[in-house]
């Protein structure tokens, strides 16, 4: 096999970089395609080659040589493992395919090794999930916290991270950071999604940080757009959830595409969302226009592009004092608060097949405006005096090279290496309006601009005739970051390098058993922030470890067990806004996962799952408190049952307790912005009937989200301090067709 290589002159205008970067690749691909295939490569017809791949894109590397940032087909480390007649796994030999994690469904699961839970299409929709928050309750280890229950600003946690904006989980969209700006702010602050425009939800908690950053201290969530199908599709859905007060929130989805030729495939989706959560002031807005094209000019080479626009605007509850939650939840203390932003966002992806191994170059950007309007003071139920606004312009562009090399030598060796660079330019403003003399101050004008470079490499052995892997890896970063105080007339820097070293092992021992380890140095970059405080602050580093195992004893049943232990250098915490944020020191969360899966027969399936989680600080004032919103006991689960053309599906997830400050502030404050946070369970129970009028099929779906009624709530949103309820009862009703 011919290995390409090539250099990348680093040097001039950082925009230039993707461009640069995208040539060199380019022409790489260009000398491959013009010297004919390369050795051992099979000869594919037109008509195989052009098929596309079935619906199920796994978690992609950032930029995936056999997929755009949409989706990849097939694993990296080897081909799935299979059930045999017995019902047992058969090791597969080792094939490379050029993405790293292959499908998401659970037979790639099983040989995963890490921690990874995978929502595919048919269990997001037999759930009744009307958000991507209600989706991730049930995946274990996951904090979800919804503060307006309309889905459009997630504050998701993983393994006792804080949940504020997201911010320590790494977030992608068909591999492509979520995040406005992946580096400089890793929070959602905007988040382009909405649900019924996903295939997939990937969860990997474990065993990535080589492949994805930054941010992967918690782990990756790769939200999987739904592919190009093989045939022409029409499909929609049409729903509604409603609330208490007459309030209701509709859903409408369409969906057209397919391939027009073996070479040519196109596709359009559109989701719009419109009306009110189960509170006041919540009246809600989003749109989302996704575009997908797929052209294969010959056996060998795969062109992708993706164009998204995104629109969304809401009014935003807030929070309210414990005197006003205690008489009306649905209320709200916050008439002024509200939330706008857009995104248009798009991505190129080329890859060419040398042997059995692939190269490819991936180029992406976005443009995006988000706004916040707030009411100060903070505290719910204060009389506003001010009324301030922070509108935040982004521009992000990047381009990642990534190539998978198979070899023989000794063993069979996949060496997987890449480059990416991501640039990213931020206008930061902050204003406020004395609402008593009606005069504009502006307290904040900034300019943000960071140059990020990430190289990784790795290389899986499969030694014992591929019942064992081995995954060695390294991933540098390298991150500049400057920022102009427009008022003061002053500029910062802040110039970071690490070093993050890897190393997964999975070993099928036996055909119904399978272990797994892995060990992964992780960073989360100094934020924009952050750093306008002065304050010696570096990036957040952890040393992330996991032992585990699953079994399949029956064919009717699986049982999983993941100890995990993650220890943080340099933890960051936000105190206020004056104060700026200070260096917490060491911490450390380490606990266990253990899930069952029974399924006796074919129409019924039960999953459970538990998580012991303990995430204390280790240095500092407050040496030995717990951290912030760490419940130490959480549970899940999910049962679905199928009979002829209804399905029925009851899910819910249980935790315990848990903080809301660093201090452990046990007893509430007036405002409600400090004290304990209660624990709870949520349960939702959704049915579906399915049946065909000609050509086309109908799915009727009604469905109760939190039947209980459970009264639960977080504390503190970063606009508005106090009590923030957790979206009570709703019906849901649907109506899906596709012809």
């Amino acid at each position: 096999m011919r290995i390409l290589s090539f250099t990348i002159p680093c040097h001039g205008r950082g925009a230039r970089v993707p461009v640069l970067l995208a040539v060199c690749a380019l022409s790489s691909l260009a000398r491959a395609e013009d010297g004919g295939p390369q050795a051992g490569t099979q000869p594919v017809p037109l008509s195989e080659a052009a098929r596309p791949p079935e619906p199920s894109a796994g978690l992609p590397p950032e930029a995936s040589p056999e997929s755009p940032p949409a989706a990849a087909a097939e694993p990296v480390e080897a081909t799935p493992t299979a059930e045999g007649a017995d019902g047992a796994l058969q090791v597969a030999p080792l094939t490379a395919t050029g993405t790293w994690l292959g499908p998401p469904s659970e037979r790639t699961v099983r040989t995963y090794a890490g921690a990874r839970t995978v929502l595919d299409e048919q269990a997001l929709s037999n759930s009744g999930a009307r958000t991507l928050d209600d989706a991730l309750r049930v995946v274990p280890g996951v904090r979800v916290q919804d503060e307006s229950g309309t889905g459009l600003l997630p504050n998701i946690g993983m393994r006792g991270l804080s949940p504020a904006r997201s911010e320590q989980v790494l977030v992608l969209m068909d591999g492509i950071p979520v995040s406005p700006a992946p580096y400089g702010q890793t929070g959602l602050s905007l988040f382009p999604v909405t649900l019924q425009t996903l295939e997939a939800v990937d969860v990997a908690r474990g065993g990535i940080a080589t492949h994805y950053g930054p941010n992967n201290v918690g782990g990756v969530i790769n939200l999987v757009t739904k592919s190009i199908p093989r045939e022409l599709l029409v499909a929609g859905r049409m729903g509604v959830a409603l609330g208490p007060e007459g309030l209701a929130l509709g859903d409408a989805y369409a969906r057209a595409g397919g391939f027009l030729s073996e070479r040519l495939g196109l596709q359009l989706q559109a989701n719009a969302l419109l009306g009110d959560s189960f509170r006041a002031h919540s009246h809600t807005r989003a749109v989302n226009l996704l575009g997908d094209a797929e052209w294969r000019p010959s056996e060998v080479l795969t062109l992708k592009a993706k164009l998204q626009y995104y629109q969304a605007g809401s009014d935003l509850p807030g929070a309210l004092t414990p005197e006003a939650y205690e008489q009306d939840v649905t209320r709200s203390q916050r008439p002024l608060d509200r939330f706008d932003g857009n995104a248009l966002r798009g991505s190129v992806s080329l890859t060419r097949k040398l042997g059995a191994g692939a190269l490819g170059v991936t180029v992406f950007g976005h443009q995006a405006h988000r706004g916040f309007s707030f009411a100060t003071p903070l505290d719910a139920g204060g009389t506003p005096t001010k009324l301030s606004s922070s509108p935040r312009d982004y521009g992000v562009w990047g381009a990642e090279v990534r190539q998978v090399l198979p070899f023989e030598a000794l063993v069979p060796h996949e060496v997987t290496w890449g480059l990416r660079y991501i640039g990213e330019r931020v206008d930061y403003l902050v204003d406020s309006r004395d609402l008593a003399t009606d005069v504009l101050t502006v307290t904040r004008d900034w300019f943000f601009r960071t140059h990020a470079f990430a190289g990784y490499v790795s290389d899986t052995l499969s030694l014992l005739d591929g019942q064992l892997k081995v995954t060695p890896g390294l991933r540098f970063e390298y991150l500049a970051l400057r920022h102009d105080d427009r008022l003061k007339g002053v500029r910062n820097h802040n110039a970071t390098q690490d070093v993050l070293p890897g190393l997964s092992i999975g070993y099928q021992v036996v055909k119904p058993l399978f272990l797994f380890g892995n060990y992964h140095r992780s960073f989360r970059p100094v934020q924009f922030t952050q750093i306008t405080f002065g304050n010696e602050l570096v990036s957040e580093k952890a040393d992330n470890l996991e032992l585990g195992a699953r079994v399949f004893p029956l064919r009717w049943l699986d049982v999983g067990l993941t100890w995990f232990d993650m220890r943080f250098q340099n933890k960051l915490e936000f105190i206020d806004a004056a104060t700026g944020f200070r260096n917490l020191g060491d911490a450390r969360h380490q606990g266990l996962e253990t899930s069952l899966g029974f399924h006796p027969f074919r129409a019924l399936d039960v999953r459970l799952a538990y998580t012991y989680l303990d995430a204390t600080q280790r240095s500092g004032a407050f040496a030995g408190n717990r951290l912030p919103y760490a419940s130490r006991h959480e549970g899940t689960f999910r049962v679905a049952y199928r009979r002829g053309t209804l399905t029925g599906n009851v899910n819910g997830s249980c935790r315990t307790d848990a903080f809301s400050d660093a201090e452990n502030t046990v007893e509430e404050n007036a405002s409600g912005s400090k004290g304990l946070v209660p624990g709870g369970c949520i349960a939702n129970v959704h049915v579906s009937e399915s049946f065909r009028v000609e050509q086309t099929q109908f799915r009727v779906g009604l469905g109760v989200n939190n039947v209980l009624d459970a009264r639960l709530f977080t504390r503190n949103v970063d606009y508005s301090l106090g009590r923030v309820p957790s979206p009570g009862r709703s019906v849901l009703v649907t109506l899906d067709f596709e012809r």
